[in-house]
């Protein structure tokens, strides 16, 4: 999670969308990593880090600074449902998404019911908040 949350450090400040770092962990090595407006400016991190890990992410465990969003307005495919497409295991996320942009339906909902297992790691949330400090 260190790790995502110095990713999340290194977005782009937006008035329109959050910062969000994301690693994809399989077999006890990342094999893809994103962050927010890392390649586009609707990018968001998970789908950055599915895009740099080239592949078969089945049975990962993705870190993200955010839940994964369960409904977005730039793209017609969130993000928890992207995961779900890729077969991850496991997302650990620091912070909840705040509805701010998207009244949405939860993403970490979205990954349940998929089988997906979810947990949070809130000893990061601050640090996970802090690159969002621009949208309060």
């Amino acid at each position: 999670m260190a790790r995502a949350v110095a990713l999340a450090e290194q977005c782009p400040p937006s008035a329109t969308a959050f910062s969000v770092g994301a690693v994809i962990v399989l077999d006890g090595r990342a094999v893809g990593e994103g962050h927010s407006r890392a390649e586009r400016p609707e990018d968001h991190a998970e789908e950055v880090a599915l895009r740099r890990a080239g592949g078969a992410v089945e049975g990962a465990t993705v870190y993200s600074t955010m839940e994964p969003c369960g409904e977005r307005a730039s793209r017609p495919v969130p993000c928890a449902r992207l995961l779900v497409e890729a077969k991850v295991a496991q997302v650990v996320y620091a912070i909840a998404e705040p509805e701010r942009f998207v009244q949405a339906p939860s993403g970490i909902a979205v990954l349940r019911e998929a089988g997906v297992r979810v947990r949070s790691m809130p000893e990061f949330a601050a640090a996970a908040a802090a690159p969002n400090a621009h949208l309060r």
